[in-house]
């Protein structure tokens, strides 16, 4: 690749071959650099978990290509929910009550190691094209946890992630689409089946 042009086709099909074949990405998100994998495959979690020197007991955010890929995977939907997302202007986790997930995981089920110990999950729509078109091609929520260490400062820009870090994962997806994060935090928002709303991050 040349200059400034990405090749968006080839980085696209390089981070699914290496998710489907249950890998660990390092990836820009829409708000920062991610670890990310399969949602439903409890192994490549754990990688992740490992990776991150985090307690497994702690809930990962999941990205979700649309409304519809989000529903297979709880059991319900608020309707407030779908509302927040439909004006919403930036980047924003839904943490949704009623995860379906399932021990040793499989495609129609979150890896348990995904959710909360209450069930929840959280689950955001990415407000990227690039980021939108790999959970739809994967088929399946994608994890998008922070590429730091537990504990440590979250990384603003790929220059800021440890090298520990990318040494561990398995595929980095070309830096130069990080032009599309915003290097912030999305803002967290738990809603109840009875419609309640929670910030939790604003």
């Amino acid at each position: 690749m040349a200059g400034n042009t990405i090749n968006y086709a080839t980085t696209l099909a390089e981070a699914l071959k290496t998710l489907r074949e249950g890998g660990v990405i390092l990836y820009p998100t829409d708000t920062v650099w991610g670890l990310g994998c399969d949602a439903t495959d409890p192994d490549a979690v754990a990688r992740i978990y490992g990776i991150k020197l985090r307690d497994d007991s702690k809930s990962l955010v999941l990205l979700a290509s649309d409304m519809d890929m989000i529903a297979r995977y709880v059991k319900e939907i608020p309707y407030i929910a779908q509302d927040l997302v439909e004006v919403n202007d930036k980047p924003m986790t839904i943490i949704y009550p009623d995860a379906l997930t399932a021990p040793r995981g499989d495609r129609y089920h979150l890896a348990s190691n995904t959710v909360a110990e209450d069930g929840s999950v959280g689950i955001r729509i990415p407000m990227s094209d690039y980021l939108k078109e790999l959970v739809f091609k994967l088929g399946r929520p994608l994890v998008s946890t922070s590429a730091n260490i537990s504990g440590e400062p979250t990384p603003q820009k790929f220059d800021d992630i440890p090298e520990v870090i990318r040494n561990a994962v398995d595929y980095i997806v070309d830096r130069r689409l990080e032009r599309e994060s915003t290097g912030l935090a999305s803002q967290i928002i738990k809603v109840g089946t009875d419609c309640t709303v929670k910030i939790i991050r604003k």
